[in-house]
């Protein structure tokens, strides 16, 4: 997970190095469309859409599956 912005060229340039070389960039962005109701729901998610990127199952994150299925 990425710090928080502004990010500098240098920070950028090793992002890119870590991307080419297989690291999945991930800011760690609140993701509203949920419609979270606490800062832990959204600590949570943002903890489970991580575990679920390195492949840890996990109940906090529910992948979107499309319009009207979850």
């Amino acid at each position: 997970l990425l710090r928080e912005t502004p990010l500098h060229i240098g920070h950028l340039r090793l992002c890119v190095q870590a991307a080419e070389n297989g690291a999945i960039i991930m800011p760690p962005v609140p993701a509203f469309y949920t419609l979270p109701q606490t800062v832990d729901d959204i600590i949570n998610h943002t903890v489970g859409r991580a575990l679920a990127r390195i492949g840890i199952q996990n109940d906090l994150y529910f992948e979107w599956l499309g319009m009207g299925r979850r």
